[in-house]
């Protein structure tokens, strides 16, 4: 990073998906918890400082306020085991039974962790617009990032994973598609790009088509009102 220039901040590394800090068997939590451990352990090998992670899924096997409270009770021993890194959850679309579709499931999450200097949250525009959330127009941006402030709260946003979508608005389907080609469109990308929640954080590609990356995050870079 030193050769770079790039900032630890400006780089969020994902854990792996198999982990479920919220799992409805305890000796599966505590497998997936000590995998979560083992991945933020890394990060600090690695000196960045932050981790993104999926909140997890009840399974159909307890409710969404059970659940969530496992997250969080993973999390907080998860940050006793651990120094410094910032562990950012991941907003996801809702399909199945996975949890943190709801800009109330992060709160919930958030208010129960204890050391709330530990804990972020990475918002994807795919996951963020097929759990209901628009932002194809000024209008609905506005109002979506609104009801994030009130709800999570600005100081919390860490990163964004930026994407467009297959499905339609509200479908809690997880399908990313390529930047313009999708149901969520340019205008959305373009009040990203000029947004100064965004001006520090990690903004990550993670459309579907690799042959056309270079162009994707040129066309971002366009988007930048001069």
């Amino acid at each position: 990073m030193e050769k770079t220039g790039i900032e630890a901040k400006h780089i969020l590394p994902h854990d792996s998906y198999l982990i479920n800090l919220g799992h409805p068997v305890e000796e599966n939590r505590e497998k997936s918890l000590n995998g979560f451990i083992h991945e933020i352990q890394r990060c600090e090998i690695l000196k960045l400082d932050r981790l993104n992670f999926h909140p997890g899924s009840h399974l159909r096997k307890i409710t969404e306020d059970e659940c969530l409270d496992r997250i969080a009770l993973s999390l907080n021993q998860a940050i006793d085991a651990t120094n410094d890194i910032k562990m950012v959850i991941e907003n996801t679309a809702g399909q199945g039974s996975n949890l943190g579709y709801k800009f109330e499931h992060l709160a919930h999450i958030i208010d129960k962790v204890e050391d709330k200097s530990r804990i972020g949250v990475c918002i994807d525009t795919c996951h963020m617009f097929t759990a209901g959330y628009d932002i194809r127009t000024r209008e609905a941006y506005d109002k979506t990032w609104k009801e994030f402030d009130e709800v999570v709260g600005r100081e919390y946003l860490m990163g964004m994973h930026i994407n467009d979508s297959k499905p339609e608005l509200g479908s809690r389907v997880d399908r990313h598609d390529s930047l313009g080609v999708g149901k969520i469109g340019w205008d959305a990308f373009k009040f990203i790009m000029n947004d100064d929640r965004m001006d520090d954080i990690p903004l990550v590609l993670e459309t579907i088509n690799e042959e056309i990356w270079a162009q994707e995050i040129q066309a971002l870079y366009d988007l930048v009102e001069k």
